[in-house]
């Protein structure tokens, strides 16, 4: 249970809600973001970190912002829980595009029921984890699945479970998003930047290590990315998949920065509420970074304005934790 608090954060208080910030999802565990805590301001800055950009497979930064969308979503949860009130403006700098949000915190105000939904989400924060591992061919509950729409639905996002057609052709479009890595040396080139293989992968603070890559389908099919490609790894494991995954599209009406952050933030919410109804959870981006393959993945009877995330639920396993960067590498406090 969280309390009030009587005085602004401190640095030791940042600290801890950057801590669960950098727990988000980011495209390849790259983790794009910086803070900047203005402490005479109370003002929490977040940044784009192009170093950690993908030219190739992200040229538009759009997969970036969504990461960055959801590391805010989970400062959010996080100042709320610890009774911070959190005053959020995103791209607040037209000349400074990669101030992609300023976060004012102060001494919280009395709960109020937007803020106690946040709070409820806490628990989750540390317990999502991207799964690769199968999922049972059990259907979500229909009253799950208004759960996560309205999840989306409350951070100005859609949310649109597909039908079957849909959802084997969206696999058939995660296969031609292989095929074209196939015949494109650069895309693995990038991707191979962010995997960590062998002694590496214990080691790492970032990008997707050997032993979060998932098994891969000896029968149903896998609705994301083969991280291995042809290298070798060790143990390959092969097992049954899931026929018909449950799969769900994540769009927004627009296609711009501030569209993507509030993309990210929609996905955050959804992946904890979906944590909290003890669903397992995976993303899949692949076959949104071809702009034609993109097209290709919206329902034109769904009148969603633009896919931003393919998200794949289920009962099953949790993955592991991935690693993530110390605080005091993304956070610098003035």
């Amino acid at each position: 249970m969280s309390e009030r608090q009587s005085e602004p954060p401190g640095p030791q208080d940042v600290t801890d809600l950057v801590g669960y910030a950098v727990r988000a999802p980011s495209m390849h565990n790259a983790q794009p973001w910086s803070f900047r805590f203005l402490a005479g301001e109370h003002q929490l800055h977040l940044r784009a970190d192009l170093a950690r950009a993908m030219p190739r497979a992200d040229p538009r930064h759009r997969a970036l912002h969504i990461g960055c969308g959801a590391a805010l979503f989970n400062l959010r949860v996080a100042a709320a829980h610890a009774g911070f009130a959190a005053e959020v403006r995103v791209l607040p700098d037209p000349a400074d595009p990669l101030l992609l949000a300023v976060v004012g915190l102060e001494a919280g105000p009395a709960r109020t029921a937007p803020v106690s939904d946040l709070v409820r989400l806490h628990p989750a924060v540390g317990r999502r984890h991207t799964s690769r591992n199968p999922f049972s061919d059990k259907d979500l509950p229909e009253p799950i699945r208004q759960l996560l729409r309205e999840a989306a639905a409350g951070e100005g996002a859609q949310l649109l479970f597909t039908d079957p057609w849909h959802a084997d052709f969206m696999l058939k479009l995660v296969r031609d998003a292989e095929s074209r890595d196939g015949l494109d040396p650069s895309n693995r080139e990038e991707l191979e930047r962010w995997t960590r293989l062998g002694t590496e992968a214990e080691t790492a603070v970032d990008g997707v290590p050997e032993y979060a890559f998932g098994p891969r389908p000896s029968e149903g099919r896998a609705a994301w990315r083969d991280f291995a490609g042809r290298r070798q790894v060790a143990d390959p494991v092969t097992t049954a998949f899931e026929h018909t995954p449950h799969l769900a599209l994540l769009g927004t009406r627009g296609d711009r920065p501030a569209d993507w952050l509030r993309a990210g933030q929609a996905l955050q919410r959804v992946l904890l509420e979906a944590t909290l109804a003890d669903l397992a959870t995976s993303l899949s981006s692949h076959a949104l970074e071809s702009s034609d393959l993109r097209e290709l993945t919206r329902d034109p009877l769904s009148g969603m304005g633009h896919v931003q995330m393919v998200l794949r639920l289920g009962y099953g396993p949790q993955g592991p934790a991935t690693p993530r960067r110390s605080v005091q590498d993304v956070l610098e406090i003035a």
